[in-house]
């Protein structure tokens, strides 16, 4: 345990853990699900890096969440080759296609983009990127990675109760509206927990992707393979999405997405944006992404400690890190956007100390019941519309994240590995979930609904324009001491994202927690945002912690005026992380028990 900036500590950690924060020296994998964990560390055992066993991880998860992300979907990653000096951005962000205008939709009498069905898709560049990946930083055949997801999709994996409970949800509407859908999902009737789960169709995608590798060089084979998926693959789901088929608004609608946007899609590499907190250098993706609030949040916290908690087990402390969040969210709302559409100028003022050290003299000792960014000189802050938090969506609509009230109905996904070399990977995969759109006919996957991110506005910084990447809140994590790759970590959430790990990195690089204590310990996150997802709500004080914080701080915050929604023990959260000890080479791995699926691995 170590001290933070005002004297006081943090309060200790539980006595025990719900599991060990592995170590070993070999290599270390983390994810949401124990067969993309296994599939991971299996490839660092037969002899592959860090970049190889994450992409073979990747399209596992593909076949074992299906509910949670897709090859339809997208991906962002931080990664960190053990020779290059700094991480680089993966921006697996599609953009919107050429078709996708406001002018477009408000033509067909639309007032809010879709929240479900082709219209809402953005270009898929999940299967693009970690393509890309393996091509840049691999070192196995094409082929050899995705044996796994194709064994898995071939031969079935057991269904989870939130998957099961998904599909049973979406039946009927499958059955009335997606019958293609019916055809991947319910060739047994409605699967049960423990059921097995087999993807045919999508397993053939991948074999024929693998057949494609087949070539003189590793490169070469994997290049032969992405031709596959923006040719062939491209021109059935263009197809296939301009037939209408029912949207979220409950019209039948046809998609604009075609093979020319496919064709034109290129997966950029980014220099990251860092900022140093307490000796620690924090990676993340640029303002197109959730990321910069955590480094805004953490420069606020930097202030707020001078003379305050910032300790998330104790009143003070959550209810300065909540306050520090609401500030760094209304300006995610005002401000970011694609990089073309942010200025250099807002961006260093954003993540200026002195603009932090501003924004934390607005926390006062009561909860804050507005909506309140910053001051940009020369720019006018976007304000968002927010529907009331009793709106509710329908079938087949919004994100499979966590309810407002804390109920986990599912995330995205997330994979970290390091390897021995210190190859580091800390990737978010999301997007393409079975409940976003009809199933392509003869693919076995959807696409996602990354657009309904945007505004049909063009006021706002993420309004919604061909050829612009939707403000996403994909939002992994990297952190660097002394120069070197130490820790990859992340988890799915939607808009929590970064306040999760936001509480892990207090935790461990202030409060002295070890990487399991962190992840074990109770969780909260403020729901004053401007949900990125429909239906788009802001409580403007609400709270949500896990019951395990206890009644004396649940009693403490509502004195300060929270509204504060109580969550099970163990609901909140799913982080994993993956790191290395520079100086030893000791790696070390940790991930969420929540939901049983999550696991690390490692030796």
């Amino acid at each position: 345990m170590t001290t933070a900036a005002t004297g006081t500590r943090f309060l200790a950690p539980p006595i025990d853990t719900s599991r060990p924060t592995l170590r070993g020296w070999f290599g270390m994998a983390a994810s949401t699900h124990w067969m993309a964990t296994g599939a991971a560390q299996s490839v660092l055992e037969r002899g592959g890096n860090a970049f190889d066993a994450a992409v073979a991880a990747g399209f596992v998860l593909h076949v074992v969440e299906p509910h949670l992300n897709g090859p339809g979907g997208d991906m962002v990653a931080i990664i960190a080759p053990a020779q290059r000096d700094v991480p680089e951005i993966v921006v697996g962000q599609g953009p919107a296609p050429r078709g996708a205008s406001i002018e477009a939709f408000t033509a067909m009498g639309m007032t809010e983009t879709p929240a479900a069905g082709a219209l809402a898709a953005a270009v898929p560049a999940a299967v693009e990127s970690w393509l890309s990946i393996l091509e840049d930083h691999g070192t196995w055949e094409l082929a050899d990675v995705l044996a796994y997801a194709i064994g898995y999709a071939r031969k079935g994996i057991p269904c989870s109760a939130k998957l099961a409970g998904v599909i049973e949800t979406l039946a009927p509407h499958f059955r009335e509206h997606w019958p293609t859908s019916a055809a991947v999902w319910l060739t047994d009737g409605v699967p049960s927990e423990g059921d097995l789960i087999r993807n045919p169709a999508y397993a053939e995608v991948l074999e024929q992707l693998a057949e494609a590798s087949a070539a003189e060089t590793r490169v070469a084979g994997i290049r032969r393979a992405r031709d596959l998926w923006r040719g062939p693959i491209a021109e059935s789901i263009a197809a296939f999405v301009a037939t209408p088929h029912r949207h979220s608004d409950g019209v039948d609608r046809a998609g604009v997405i075609t093979t020319h946007d496919f064709a034109e899609l290129t997966v950029y590499r980014e220099a990251p944006l860092i900022r140093k907190f307490r000796g620690v250098d924090v990676v993340k993706a640029g303002f197109w992404s959730s990321g910069p609030v955590l480094l805004q949040a953490l420069g606020i916290l930097d202030v707020v400690a001078e003379s305050g908690s910032i300790d998330p087990s104790t009143v003070e402390g959550v209810h300065n890190i909540a306050e520090a969040m609401k500030l760094a969210m209304a300006d995610r709302d005002a401000y970011y956007g694609d990089a073309c559409g942010v200025p250099e100028f807002v961006r260093d003022h954003l993540l200026s100390p002195e603009y932090c050290a501003d924004r934390a003299r607005l926390i006062a000792g009561e909860a804050s019941a507005g909506f309140r960014p910053g001051a940009v000189p020369g720019h006018r802050p976007f304000i968002p519309p927010a529907a009331t938090p009793d709106r509710t969506g329908s079938i087949g609509t919004g994100e499979p994240t966590v309810a407002r009230n804390g109920e986990t109905r599912g995330d995205t996904c997330h994979v970290d590995v390091v390897d021995r070399w210190g190859n580091f990977v800390s990737a978010t995969p999301s997007g393409g979930w079975l409940q976003s759109s009809p199933a392509i006919p003869g693919l076995g996957f959807c696409l996602g609904t990354r657009l309904q991110m945007t505004w049909l506005d063009p006021a706002a910084p993420s309004a919604l324009m061909p050829g612009r990447r939707p403000r996403t809140t994909l939002s992994p994590t990297m952190l660097m001491a002394d120069g070197a790759p130490v820790v990859a970590l992340g988890t799915p959430g939607g808009d929590q994202q970064d306040q999760w790990q936001l509480l892990y990195l207090l935790r461990t690089v202030v409060g002295g927690y070890t990487p399991q204590e962190a992840i074990d310990a109770p969780m909260f996150h403020t729901t004053a945002v401007t949900s990125s997802f429909w239906p788009r709500v802001r409580s403007e004080r609400g709270l949500v912690v896990e019951d395990r914080v206890g009644s004396d701080v649940v009693d403490g915050l509502r004195e300060r005026g929270h509204d504060v929604t109580v969550s099970s023990g163990w609901s909140l959260g799913r982080l994993s992380m993956v790191g290395r000890d520079p100086s030893s080479g000791m790696l070390c791995g940790a991930a969420n028990p929540r939901g049983s699926l999550g696991y690390a691995a490692g030796r």
